[in-house]
């Protein structure tokens, strides 16, 4: 990777992942691409450049591609699974019609793609345990939908173009940076905010249900070392599974209490959030990721609750 183009750069995972690329590649060559009403601020539009990039509109991102002589996209743009359902006519255009202007970008351009899954793409059908690389994939929301779809179109243009498409079905993503946007796991980075101010938590998610977490740091080295990996290793391409930790929220809510002793936690569970919770796997088995890309995760639920409650304690005072 020479000259990189994050798109979604001011979103969830895109915020933090362009200041990393920046820090490994240098600010002049990693490009921040956002749509108009959520520009870059701060040290974010301040360390390097910055172009709208609108995956609706291929020309455009053609434009910004040319002008900076990218060779790597990471195409994040997407909603989150609860927004998605509420919204499935806008999450299949950004998502899928979104992705398809991508591809072509990058094969009349020669670009390398990184466009994340998630355990999203799993459904009922699915094993429920340690939930293997290659299995039943029957998703039950549009957003579930979208990404089994990602991973097949990606990996039709690397079959059919040779364009070099690499993903990970991300699992629920817990930063102490980026607040919940939307997402059926968003409980997981709630609880510490209310943790950190003083007030009670009221867990959208029932007590029992388990999901596959991990905190930021570790997915933000997993996109980079997936784009970095020799091809010849990879035997999967769109999506390898990705696994840290799998908790439920009695877990995380004991495991804050050990810091916050007074912390307290009732459970008013949201229809919507839970049936998508339900649908997806408890905890993902990695192997295929560890064994083709030397993916290995450095935190588990305990490390990750001492460094959130540190460092937004500090941001927050």
């Amino acid at each position: 990777m020479k000259n990189i183009l994050v798109i979604g750069a001011t979103g969830q995972i895109g915020s933090e992942l362009t200041m990393k690329l920046r820090g490994i590649y240098g600010n002049e060559h990693v490009v921040a691409g956002y749509i108009r009403g959520a520009e870059p601020k701060g040290i974010l539009l301040e360390s390097g450049p910055a172009e709208i990039c609108d995956v609706t509109d291929g020309a455009a991102i053609d434009a910004v591609v040319k002008k900076y002589h990218i060779d790597t996209i990471y195409n994040l743009a997407a909603l989150l699974s609860v927004v998605a359902e509420n919204k499935p006519m806008l999450a299949w255009k950004i998502g899928i019609d979104g992705l398809w202007n991508i591809l072509e970008i990058a094969r009349e351009n020669g670009c390398a793609v990184f466009t994340p899954s998630s355990i999203g793409s799993f459904g009922p059908e699915t094993p429920r345990d340690q939930t293997p690389q290659d299995t039943t994939q029957r998703p039950r929301t549009i957003y579930g939908i979208s990404k089994v779809t990602t991973e097949l179109l990606s990996d039709w243009y690397f079959n059919k173009y040779g364009v070099d498409t690499r993903s990970v079905r991300f699992p629920g993503l817990i930063s102490n940076v980026t607040p919940p946007g939307g997402g059926t796991t968003d409980y997981a980075v709630d609880i510490y905010y209310a943790a950190v101010k003083g007030q009670d938590f009221i867990c959208p998610i029932a007590e029992g249900t388990y999901m596959d977490m991990m905190y930021m740091p570790d997915a933000l080295n997993a996109c980079v070392q997936l784009m970095e990996a020799n091809p010849v290793r990879l035997a999967h391409r769109n999506g390898f599974n990705i696994a840290s930790m799998s908790f439920e929220p009695g877990e995380i809510y004991r495991e804050i209490q050990k810091h916050r002793p007074d912390f307290r936690m009732q459970y008013q569970v949201d229809a919507l959030k839970q049936s998508i919770a339900s649908s997806w796997p408890n905890s993902l088995d990695d192997t295929c990721a560890r064994n083709e890309w030397d993916w290995n995760p450095t935190f588990n639920l305990e490390s990750m609750t001492v460094d959130m409650l540190e460092k937004l304690s500090a941001r927050l005072a």
